[in-house]
């Protein structure tokens, strides 16, 4: 068999099902870092994050295992959509509302600028800025949220937002729409300046 890092993952899933182990420790070294960096921006906890990343991959490997993977084509969807489920999963058990904190001020999801040309105050404005945004973006309706930090805080096309979130690629357009929508709305109702 050629280089394993070579394979597409779908040559890797029908080599890791015929018992070829590392085959599956390709897939998770191509998955692994941006896998567990979406389930971290959606349960904000490294212990409940790295629990969910093992959970999921135990899941694929049963899955894989046991003949019943049949997503052709869809591997890194099909893997986003578990941990997706499990993240929720471990929302709900818990009882708590499916949304990011803003609480670990060492993680700034909204931190896309580069400062080192700014002034302090353009700095400090800035902050304020991300600040106001990431209030409004807790407030969206959990589904139109989710689409939003998919598409442009992961930088997911509207396809894969869609097939991890077992909807239509409209669907996921419209709850995109929506989210806009609303932080404009939202934005407006309580007076917060977005740009500087």
């Amino acid at each position: 068999m050629r280089n394993l890092h070579k394979l597409t993952d779908e040559e890797l899933v029908a080599a890791y099902a015929q018992g070829n182990n590392d085959a599956f420790d390709a897939l998770l070294l191509r998955y692994k870092s941006k896998l567990f960096s979406y389930i971290y921006q959606m349960v904000r906890d490294r212990d409940l994050a790295d629990d969910i990343f093992q959970d999921t991959f135990v899941k694929a490997i049963t899955t894989i295992k046991q003949g019943r993977y049949n997503d052709m084509g869809k591997f890194s969807a099909w893997l986003y959509r578990i941990a997706r489920n499990l993240a929720v999963d471990s929302f709900r058990a818990e009882k708590s509302e499916y949304s990011l904190s803003t609480d670990d001020a060492n993680y700034d999801i909204l931190n896309r600028r580069e400062f080192s040309e700014d002034t302090i105050e353009d700095f400090i404005v800035d902050l304020q800025i991300e600040e106001d945004l990431r209030r409004l973006v807790d407030e969206l309706p959990d589904v139109q949220r989710e689409v939003l930090i998919m598409r442009y805080y992961r930088d997911l096309s509207f396809k894969e937002i869609a097939d991890i979130t077992g909807v239509s690629i409209n669907t996921a357009l419209g709850r995109m729409r929506y989210a806009i929508l609303n932080l404009r709305r939202m934005a407006k109702e309580k007076s917060v300046i977005l740009t500087r």
